[in-house]
């Protein structure tokens, strides 16, 4: 009796299309794709828009953790456990189409199939180096500096023959969160980048690619982007720790010597 060959397994059309456990969902911008503090079941995989990821503190705060866009995962964090919680929102900022995978049919297909499992493998570590870049951008790089980065990423470049792109619609106020910087100085920073002509805008953000070419020189006009060589300057020798102890009883007796020395001195002049 011949056996029928399994059909080889297709992970890009896995991720494309709909099937058991899996299906289709469109978004408009500003819709939620899951809500932080919802039941982590599905994973979903973005094929088109922009999305982004943010996180609200116990007093109210909100800030934005990552944008994410074409070609990558969203709630992966469902993978790891049975009954998790989301511990964050994801949010369309431009009308999305994603694929939506049911936690554990995610899990079937990257346990029996090593294809899909590379590409969530690679996915991942993209996506720990971006967040390792970011952490360094946040600490060393300054709010100037990190506004352009944003800026360059939303823009996605693509054709070489292109000179500006456009980003999806996003407020001075969203920029701010992103970057961890009032809003007044993202307002100050995207008038000087207009009027230095890195960017246009008016309402709708373009991004020119003469951004890009500061970002990669390491130098904004007006600014010196060369740090200054580190000097070893020689140490002094350091004085030796005074024993406070031995102080301490040293003044005692000089004290008590100036006190005695007194009033021997008036008993003398006394008897005299």
């Amino acid at each position: 009796m011949l056996e029928l060959e399994k059909p080889a397994f297709d992970a890009g059309a896995f991720l494309a299309s709909a099937g058991l456990g899996r299906r289709i969902v469109k978004l408009r911008g500003k819709q939620t794709f899951f809500s932080q503090g919802e039941a982590a079941d599905s994973v979903f995989y973005l094929h088109s828009g922009r999305a982004k990821l943010t996180v609200v503190s116990k007093y109210g705060k909100e800030a934005t953790i990552t944008l994410l866009s074409a070609g990558e995962f969203i709630g992966e964090e469902s993978l790891g456990n049975v009954g998790a919680l989301r511990r964050s929102t994801a949010t369309s900022m431009i009308d999305c189409t994603a694929l939506k995978i049911e936690r554990k049919e995610m899990l079937r297909a990257m346990h029996e199939e090593h294809s899909l499992c590379e590409i969530f493998i690679q996915f991942l570590l993209a996506r720990g180096m971006r967040i390792q870049s970011d952490l360094v951008d946040q600490l060393y790089n300054s709010c100037e500096r990190r506004l352009a980065g944003i800026l360059l990423s939303m823009a996605e470049f693509g054709e070489a023959d292109v000179s500006e792109w456009s980003i999806p619609e996003i407020t001075e106020e969203r920029l701010a969160k992103t970057i961890g910087a009032p809003r007044s100085s993202v307002a100050f920073f995207m008038n000087r980048f207009r009027e230095l002509g890195l960017i246009d805008y008016d309402g709708r953000i373009r991004v020119r690619k003469a951004l890009l070419t500061v970002i990669l020189n390491d130098q904004f006009p007006d600014d010196n982007a060369v740090r200054p060589a580190i000097v070893d300057f020689p140490l002094k020798p350091s004085k030796p720790a005074e024993d406070t102890h031995s102080s301490a009883r040293f003044n005692t007796r000089q004290a008590w010597a100036s006190a005695d020395g007194g009033k021997l001195a008036h008993s003398s002049s006394g008897r005299e």
